[in-house]
């Protein structure tokens, strides 16, 4: 008798190879058997006219914090995700010295908007060094798998104090230490080192990410510790600029360590190189015996603009600051006042100081650029869906229909705004960046941004946008499922998952893709403290199973707790290796 047989599902193997019906048969947390299956099951699912997919892994989150203290992982574990890897874009919370906690918490906070409330609530700091963190992170069960990089910022604030703080130049000792901690924190476990280069991730204080400037000597050092270890991936999110020769960098740390570098690849305001630069620079790259790797987003990344949120277009209004810090209750008899609305509509915006005011500007007054989120909506929106288009059609100026919108349901009203990866106002370039071997989905930024984004939903985006609904074109099921599951997996060496066949681990989605549907977003205060965060659910999900139990039915989670700790790259079973012969 098995653990559990999931019978006549759909089978979506995450090889990219044709789907199949079958059985599938699960013993002590694994793979045994695939086909037509007769013995029975101690626990059986029917899973006929479903498809059944391995559990999504999803390779950029910052669930650093949050994976300290919960064990649902939601928003990410609600979509499919059965594992995450944390620690992106150079920030963390290890090492770290004790002086250096609430700036660690300032840092988190800033860049990746995560109330710094709630982490300084929610954490215990029961670890000063990575491995230490490790072992704290370790202690819980959830209901995912959770791996991590080793951040940038943390490791200089740690080597360096003040000075890396302020991204000061190190000395050839600062940079020996740092790829000495680097390389212990893999040595322990960790699946790579990430590190931050562009302007827009700041501290709460507005200072740069620790290591936003560092030079070529510094990174190459920190990869070639990685590469004496025999493992581990060099992530980063850069602006790109032309006079730091990024690809040439990346590209000679890759031939010579043997390790693969990924980079956030985006449509950006922020970056000197256009995407299909950025392309053509890794095709080079890996012409030449480089392994880099762009990470891709499969749709815009937009924030939500809400009166609760961190950002909506009136934040610069002084009627609107005046009233910020009251509680909700007070901020919406304002904003229900006809002669409170009056005023502020007609008020000229107050500017902070800043080097991205082109931003802020577009936040503000951006009406062709944002758009009317309704029930249902598709994240690919047309020009007669911008507020300046349905404004226009209700015969009203682009701020008032905006402020009522806001307004609606009680104040609960969203509105889009894509500021990277939409330039063309479309996403067909995203269509043919999914067939290629060189990028990896990512970019979900699961557990962060808590109070502007939430495409922690990707993985279901994927599949009912770009698989089922998308009428400019879409991608196919296989292919959607192996970049989702197997690519992802693999680019961090995880070769026990992401596939569904003997051996592999026991991590599956069952889904009824006719019903899949995301579901409208809303601000929940649930964090530690009361912090705020976005979430969204999703229709469809019959099931959700981690190592063999099912974590999620019907998207209510069970109570299994089947997740825990990656510790490195992790071994393809060895029956993969006797089918590969």
């Amino acid at each position: 008798m098995h653990d559990l047989v999931i019978r006549g599902g759909t089978i979506v193997d995450g090889s990219g190879n044709p789907r199949f019906t079958g059985d599938i048969a699960v013993d002590g947390g694994r793979v045994t058997a695939v086909g037509s299956i007769t013995a029975k099951g101690r626990e059986e699912i029917d899973a006929t006219g479903l498809i059944v997919t391995p559990g999504f892994v999803d390779i950029h989150t910052h669930y650093d914090g949050q994976a300290t203290w919960d064990s649902e992982m939601a928003p990410s574990s609600w979509h499919g995700v059965t594992t995450v890897v944390m620690g992106n874009c150079g920030v963390g919370f290890a090492p770290a010295k004790p002086d250096k906690h609430q700036w660690l918490i300032g840092l988190m906070e800033g860049v990746e908007d995560i109330p710094g409330t709630a982490l300084a609530e929610g954490m215990q700091w029961n670890w000063e060094t990575f491995p230490e963190y490790l072992t704290a992170l370790e202690e819980r069960a959830r209901t995912i798998d959770v791996a991590t990089h080793v951040p940038h910022g943390a490791v200089r604030a740690y080597v360096m104090g003040e000075r890396g703080a302020r991204n000061e130049k190190p000395t050839e000792d600062d940079i020996a230490r740092m790829a000495e901690i680097v390389a212990d924190g893999v040595k322990a476990g960790a699946l790579g080192f990430s590190t931050s280069r562009t302007i827009l991730h700041k501290s709460i204080d507005g200072e740069l990410v620790p290591g936003t400037t560092a030079e070529k000597d510094e990174l190459i050092a920190i990869g070639r510790a990685m590469g004496k270890v025999g493992h581990g991936v060099f992530e980063m999110a850069s602006d790109l600029r032309r006079e730091w020769d990024e690809f040439g960098w990346m590209a000679e740390m890759s031939r010579e360590t043997g390790l693969p570098v990924t980079f956030a690849m985006l449509q950006s305001i922020a970056k000197e190189l256009p995407w299909e630069e950025q392309m053509s620079e890794t095709a080079r790259a890996n012409a030449e015996g480089a392994n880099i790797v762009a990470q891709i987003a499969i749709r815009g990344n937009g924030i939500l603009m809400a009166w609760r949120g961190t950002v909506h277009p009136f934040k610069f209004k002084p009627s609107w600051q005046a009233i910020e810090a009251l509680p909700w209750e007070e901020q919406w008899a304002h904003l229900t006042d006809p002669a409170f609305k009056a005023k502020l509509l007609a008020e000229d915006n107050v500017w902070p100081e800043t080097d991205v005011m082109p931003l802020l500007m577009a936040v503000a007054m951006g009406w062709q650029l944002q758009f009317e989120m309704t029930e249902g909506f598709n994240y690919e929106p047309t020009q007669a869906e911008t507020i300046f288009a349905m404004a226009k059609a209700a015969g009203k100026d682009p701020a008032e229909y905006a402020y009522d919108l806001l307004s609606r349901d009680e104040g609960k009203g969203f509105i889009y705004f894509p500021i990277l990866n939409y330039a063309d106002g479309n996403l067909d370039f995203v269509q043919g960046l999914l067939n290629r071997d060189d990028t990896v989905i990512s970019l979900s930024d699961g557990g962060a941004h808590c109070g502007t984004i939430c495409d922690a939903a990707s993985p279901t985006y994927l599949l009912q946008h770009w698989v089922r609904d998308r009428a400019r074109g879409t991608v196919t099921l296989e292919n959607a499922i192996r970049r989702q599951c197997h690519d992802t997996a693999k680019l961090y060496g995880l070769d026990d998952r992401g596939i569904i066949a003997p051996g592999y681990l026991a991590d599956f989605n069952i889904i009824d893709l006719d019903r899949l549907q995301l579901g409208k977003p809303w601000l929940a205060f649930d964090l530690p403290a009361g912090g705020k965060r976005l979430l969204q659910k999703a229709d469809g999900y019959v099931a959700t199973i981690k190592n063999g139990h099912v974590t999620f039915r019907n998207g209510q989670m069970t109570g299994a707790l089947p997740g825990g700790l990656i510790r490195g790259p992790q071994a393809a079973p060895a029956t993969a290796a006797l089918a590969a012969e």
